[in-house]
């Protein structure tokens, strides 16, 4: 009776053991949460950078308001009968 009593004893130390200091420990499960959280943010911030490229390629391909937009901002072009006038 006794030996079983220690055998159990040693399994319920060993069970605890891995439970508190193996790879699938608290400690791990909570450094993969904060992981998997830091990810799925940095996923967020793609998908809406994605969305914004994506309206913007459509802008491109559908419109020429778009190109002359960024050929005025980007490379300060201006029509012949202009008077570019930069405001900063």
């Amino acid at each position: 009776m006794k030996f079983t009593a220690i055998l159990l004893a040693l399994a319920l130390l060993g069970v605890q053991g891995q439970f508190w200091f193996g790879p699938r420990s608290v400690a791990a499960v909570s450094e993969l949460r904060t992981q998997l959280l830091a990810q799925q943010q940095a996923n967020e911030q793609a998908r809406q950078q994605l969305v914004r490229l994506r309206a913007e390629l459509k802008d491109l391909r559908e419109g020429l308001e778009m190109v002359e937009e960024k050929a005025r901002g980007e490379l300060g072009l201006i029509k012949p009968d202009e008077i570019f006038v930069p405001l900063k």
